[in-house]
């Protein structure tokens, strides 16, 4: 008996474990590639299959080795084996979204080998991860991994890590990548496709086994393009199919997987005579675990694609909100709401210098008031003014070194100054997060004690003044327009201190605190559709794996309370309802929680209520667009 080890590398190199979930709201430990090591070789695929010796390859050594049992095959099996599969895992292949992957190679090898399988938490790897603003900056760090490197050059043998050591200037690199990233969309690399490519080959019962197992919607294609035919006809209709409709980057699980069978192989002739296929091209579909009890033999590529379809449908059904026409609700703009307004900076540079000269300033504190007033009115004041719109010049952004000085003085006077005299410092940092790299660099400084937004919300409470609520709530609202802050904000570390300051702002007294945190709201709703939206037109579902049901439930029914008691301002009416629409249209909680939180609150009611005389002003809502965006969602989205 031979052991059978599986070496696991982080292909991210620490960067996915350190920053994914700040980034993302979900904890990804590493972008996993593995290898296969039996009779003293390490066996992977890349650029097509490659030996090397253990712990030489290009990827050094492994972050963890997996013990996957004992093998009873001799190595001139084992070796005829990976020549057979020589035939399948090409180089050429690596490139395809929809064809090989390293990580089903080893999972193929392993059950051949073993009739084991390689660990859930490498094949669980989220498919729609790579698609995130995170996973895209991630993309060439990744791949230059992935490649391979000459043939000339021998890694030489490096020590076994007990956990990767992120590089501090690789990490800024990515940050500031994450904050491009997320403005715009890119074209997956070649490697980073391939790590979720949606057609996978299987050799052998136990790796067919275990892809069925662990998908809920597996398409299985018998084949011989070699000898048949039909075969060679439907292939590249195949294919097409498995970029169409498969499991891949952007739909976040949603698909069928899609694998090939090669028959005119010695193995999968043995696995479709296992199966009971007597016919080529024959089609098996599998759902949750389960054989379908149709199946497709032929080349007919409608009866084909409908099949396919049907068991997409079965094992994904559409949201019911997907075939309702909500014309208002799709007109509305997710861009979020900024407060743009540019007060005179010297005026509030030294009104701030006032309070500063009359606090009691202890002698252990970091800055001097000196050092405080100067670092005000020679960096912070002049970086504002530098952004002041110009006819064709390009903004500045912030430098690190003037970030680094402004949350140091930010630190020192929140630890000295009430809220009532730090108002205009708040004010400072709501210009400063209509900068995206001031944004970018607080999402990526989040637990950091002299954060500004962690500082002034740990400063805030329910009777902070309303200057201090008002400036803070437009801060929050422009800090929303960064998306890697504002995933940060909403669900990364940030939320529940977030969420305690929002909700009560909604019912403020001030009709203008009022109005504005409704703009926050927004935001933080738009920010949520948005990424739905995103996964719906990339053929996806919204789910809930990146949302929390609690948190909504919560802002679901704080917008119903503000609504209710909102008597006076239209515009007010308006922002909360768009929130509402926002948070409700295609969530995944909608039938499991929120439908019938709906009912309970008496959604509808609410609404409609807005629309009659006395519900907002003395003859209700007036607008146009506003009345028909609240009957829209009164009807179709409230139960």
């Amino acid at each position: 008996m031979e052991p059978v080890k599986l070496y696991v590398y982080d292909l991210s190199n620490g960067m996915a474990k350190s920053l994914s979930r700040q980034l993302t709201g979900r904890q990804i430990d590493g972008i996993w590639h593995t290898s296969i090591v039996v009779y003293g070789k390490e066996v992977f695929y890349g650029q097509g299959i490659a030996v090397t010796a253990p712990g030489r390859s290009h990827h050094g050594s492994p972050l963890q080795i997996v013990d996957l049992g004992e093998t009873a095959i001799d190595q001139e099996t084992f070796l005829e084996y990976i020549e057979e599969l020589r035939e399948h895992y090409t180089a050429d292949k690596v490139g395809l979204l929809f064809y090989f992957n390293c990580n089903s190679f080893t999972n193929d090898v392993a059950g051949f080998l073993t009739g084991n399988s390689i660990p859930d938490f490498i094949k669980d790897l989220p498919t729609d991860f790579l698609s995130t603003p995170f996973g895209q900056a991630l993309r060439p760090t990744i791949d230059s991994m992935y490649r391979r490197p000459s043939t000339n050059v021998t890694p030489a043998r490096t020590p076994m890590p007990s956990t990767p050591a992120p590089n501090p200037e690789l990490a800024a690199s990515i940050l500031e990548a994450v904050a491009s990233q997320a403005q715009r969309s890119t074209t997956g690399l070649s490697a980073t496709e391939s790590l979720a490519a949606p057609l996978h080959p299987c050799t052998n019962s136990a790796s067919l086994a275990n892809l069925i197992r662990t998908h809920r919607a597996v398409v299985a294609n018998f084949s011989n393009v070699v000898t048949c035919g039909p075969c060679r006809m439907i292939a590249p209709v195949y294919e097409q199919l498995a970029r169409d409709k498969g499991v891949r980057v952007g739909t976040n699980g949603v698909g069928a997987v899609f694998t090939k069978i090669d028959m005119s192989t010695p193995s999968g002739n043995q696995l479709a005579s296992q199966l009971g296929v007597r016919v080529m091209p024959t089609f098996m579909f599998f759902l949750d675990g389960k054989k379908a009890s149709v199946r497709n033999e032929g080349a007919d590529q409608n009866e084909l694609r409908s099949q396919i379809d049907l068991l997409i449908f079965q094992a994904f059904p559409p949201h019911p909100h997907t075939s309702l026409s909500l014309p208002s609700v799709q007109a509305l703009l997710l861009k979020p709401i900024l407060f743009t307004q540019v007060p005179g900076l010297d005026a509030v540079a030294n009104k701030l210098a006032s309070f500063i000269d009359a606090a009691t300033w202890p002698t252990s504190a970091e800055l001097t008031q000196s050092q405080v007033k100067t670092a005000l009115k020679g960096t912070i004041v002049p970086y504002l003014k530098s952004r002041t719109p110009q006819t064709n010049k390009p903004m500045p952004t912030a430098t690190p070194a003037i970030l680094s000085s402004w949350s140091s003085l930010t630190s020192v006077l929140a630890s000295i100054l009430p809220p009532e005299s730090i108002f205009p410092l708040v004010d400072m940092w709501r210009l400063g997060f209509l900068d995206s790299a001031v944004g970018t660099w607080s999402a990526s400084n989040v637990s950091v004690t002299n954060e500004p937004i962690t500082v002034f919300l740990f400063k805030a409470t329910s009777s902070s003044p309303r200057n201090y609520t008002l400036t803070l709530v437009r801060l929050l609202a422009n800090a929303l327009s960064t998306p890697m802050l504002a995933q940060s904000i909403i669900r990364g570390s940030s939320k529940q201190s977030f969420t305690s300051f929002l909700i009560p702002t909604l019912l403020h007294d001030d009709p203008t605190v009022r109005t504005s945190a409704a703009s926050l709201a927004f935001n933080a709703a738009a920010f949520i559709q948005a990424g739905r939206a995103e996964k719906i037109r990339n053929g996806g579902r919204a789910t809930a794996e990146y949302e929390d049901e609690d948190w909504e439930v919560e802002m679901v029914s704080a917008i119903l309370e503000a609504l209710d008691r909102e008597k006076d301002s239209e515009d007010v009416v308006h922002r909360l309802t768009a929130s509402l629409a926002c948070l409700l249209r295609v969530s995944p909680f909608y039938e499991t929680q929120l439908s019938s939180l709906l009912e309970v609150l008496q959604a509808r009611s609410v609404l409609q209520g807005k629309l009659v005389k006395g519900g907002c002003g003395a003859d209700g809502v007036k607008k146009a667009e506003v009345r028909k965006l609240v009957e829209e969602v009164a009807l179709k989205l409230c139960p």
